[in-house]
């Protein structure tokens, strides 16, 4: 759990200025990552008139307010999109913080603050472009295990992140990918399930069962009102990641209290 010797408000404060900037880094992602750009070089332009967004122009949320919404040299819209990515991505780390980081070891928050992030993005490019980049799923990966790693060596974090992540990548593996030859989902949800599974396991076996489970039912709530209403139909391939994303959350915030009444209304407990 984070430093008892600072109040909770000072982290989320601080975690939330993070969360800003994080955001502001997501959006550079966001619009890069599918075109194949580098999202180091080059710096910041506006896509109509080409000048570099200098720093003043560069601060989360209050640049885009204090512009008016407007590139500064060719008075081009600059998409909502942006200030609301950061805002999302500030308040997701201060609601990340406040669950996470009272109950768990700061291992554990620090994964869970890199897959969120990782979240925002792949969210956004699955529901615009389709797919879920290996490129910012492995990233994630690679970092959240190391700190989940860290995390168990100093005794924060026990198997069931491991369990979590083996146990949500069999069923969408074994249970939907194979079971479907592929037409279930893509193998970008196939990448982003265990992770998912990994870091909710490691906040409790209960928030990364409730979270999986939750994200098959929206997605599938989605799909049935889609050919409800005449917009896809029985085999139509439909973004599942942002459902798997949304799962993730709820199971995060709710899981635990949810499997733990479930258990105690069958007599498990």
């Amino acid at each position: 759990m984070t430093d008892p010797a600072v109040p909770i408000t000072v982290w989320v404060g601080l975690v939330t200025v993070l969360g800003l900037a994080t955001g502001s880094f997501l959006n550079v992602v966001v619009h890069r990552v599918p075109a194949g750009v580098s999202v180091v070089r080059p710096p910041s332009s506006c896509p109509a008139c080409g000048h570099v967004v200098r720093a003043r122009d560069n601060v989360p949320v209050l640049s885009w307010l204090a512009l008016g919404g407007r590139c500064r040299d060719c008075r081009a819209a600059i998409p909502v999109r942006y200030p609301l990515v950061e805002a999302g991505t500030a308040a997701l780390f201060a609601i990340v913080t406040v669950r996470v980081g009272q109950t768990q070891g700061p291992t554990v928050l620090v994964a869970s603050l890199l897959v969120a992030a990782a979240c925002v993005a792949l969210a956004l490019i699955d529901q615009a472009h389709g797919r879920l980049p290996f490129s910012i799923t492995g990233v994630a990966a690679v970092a959240a295990a190391a700190t989940l790693a860290v995390g168990w060596r100093l005794g924060q974090v026990s198997g069931t992140a491991v369990a979590g992540g083996i146990a949500v990548w069999l069923v969408v593996y074994g249970g939907i990918w194979l079971g479907s030859a592929g037409r279930g989902m893509g193998l970008g949800d196939v990448a982003l399930a265990p992770l998912l599974g990994a870091v909710l396991g490691a906040v409790g076996i209960g928030s990364a069962i409730v979270g999986l489970a939750a994200g098959f039912v929206l997605g599938a709530l989605a799909g049935t009102v889609l050919m409800l209403r005449g917009r896809a139909r029985r085999g139509t391939r439909i973004a599942h990641g942002p459902f798997l994303v949304v799962g993730a959350g709820f199971g995060l915030l709710w899981g635990g209290a949810l499997a733990s009444a479930y258990l105690d209304l069958v007599g498990l407990t």
